[in-house]
This record gives structure tokens, C-alpha cells and sequence, in this order.
């Protein structure tokens, strides 16, 4: 609690007696309202008993915004006790709830990381020794010079005229300066 006060301090001196205005103002606001509420509506229905026209029935018309804005300062007034008590029902809820996915996903969690470090492994192990298709992803030979699969030539035939890397024939950007080819 000693915390909370110091970054209280740190934040607005005199929000200790802000808070406390308003903890007061707040609820006379409120009573005030309802009296002139009262005053106003009393009027209002003593006049459907023959006692002539309502003549305090405007006061309503004040006793409703004094009822609002007395209501929002003492809003103002709780805000961080009522805070405070929201965060304080609802975290270990959240707490809870957090750990219970996470337990009832960790098998889940697990299993997928297997399979990704047994693909990954498998990848390695398919591909010694071969290329891979730039087009179409089928793995063919070292040596070959064609895809079996598209048809698409495996060798790096278009040289980049900036550093002159080979690149692939298709290749629309250098691999190593990104010149842009003409005509892409």
C-alpha cells in the first residue's frame, strides 16, 4: 500500500484532497437534486388535486442535472476504491482462467512442437543432396538441369549486370544487389 501512495504523491500532490472534495460535494449534489426532484414532482401531482396550477414543478427540471453532475462527482470521488475492488475481483478470475488453458494446452503446445522439429529434420535429410524448384517447390537432383515436374530450368543463368551474380532465369531482382531486370 506504502507503493501505491508514493506514485499517488508522485503523480498529482493534492489528489488526496481532490479526492476528498469530491467525496463530499458529490453526495450534497445528490441530496440537493433529490430534493429539488421531489419539490418539483410534488407540485406537479398536488396540482392534479385541485389545488390549482403546479407552481414548483421547474424545480424538477434543476433536481435532474443536479442529480447527474453530483452523481459523476461521486463517481470521481470512489473511482480508484471502486477500481481497486474491480481488479481485485476479477485478477485471481483472469489468474485462473490463464492457468487453466495453459494446462489443459500444454500436450497440445508439445505435440505441435515435435511434429515442427520432426519435419524440419526431415526436410533437411529430403533435401541432402538435391535442389528445390524455384517455381513449383519439387525437389530434383544436384545435377539436374531442368524441373521434372514444370520444366522450369534449375540453373542459374541470368547474370545481374551490376555485381554479375547468377541468378535464377525467371528472377526478377538480383539475390545479392536487387538490381531490378529490365523488362520485369
Amino acid at each position: 500500500m506504502k507503493g501505491y501512495v508514493v506514485e499517488e504523491e508522485k503523480i498529482d500532490p493534492g489528489h488526496k484532497e481532490t479526492r476528498n472534495v469530491l467525496r463530499i460535494v458529490g453526495p450534497v449534489v445528490v441530496v440537493a437534486g433529490l430534493v429539488f426532484i421531489v419539490i418539483g414532482l410534488g407540485s406537479f401531482f398536488a396540482a392534479f388535486g385541485g389545488s390549482g396550477p403546479p407552481r414548483y414543478f421547474w424545480c424538477a427540471f434543476i433536481g435532474i442535472p443536479l442529480l447527474a453532475v453530483g452523481g459523476a462527482l461521486t463517481r470521481f470521488g470512489y473511482m480508484g476504491r471502486i477500481a481497486r475492488y474491480a481488479a481485485g475481483e476479477m485478477a485471481p478470475v483472469g489468474k485462473d482462467a490463464f492457468n487453466y488453458a495453459a494446462e489443459g494446452s500444454k500436450e497440445g503446445v508439445k505435440a505441435v512442437a515435435i511434429a515442427i522439429g520432426e519435419g524440419l529434420s526431415v526436410a533437411g535429410e529430403t533435401s541432402k543432396g538435391k535442389i528445390r524448384c524455384h517455381r513449383c517447390g519439387h525437389l530434383e537432383e544436384e545435377d539436374a538441369r531442368f524441373c521434372s515436374s514444370c520444366g522450369q530450368g534449375l540453373t542459374k543463368s541470368k547474370s545481374c549486370p551490376t555485381c554479375r551474380e547468377l541468378n535464377d532465369p525467371d528472377a526478377k531482382f538480383c539475390g545479392k544487389c536487387g538490381y531490378r531486370f529490365a523488362g520485369e
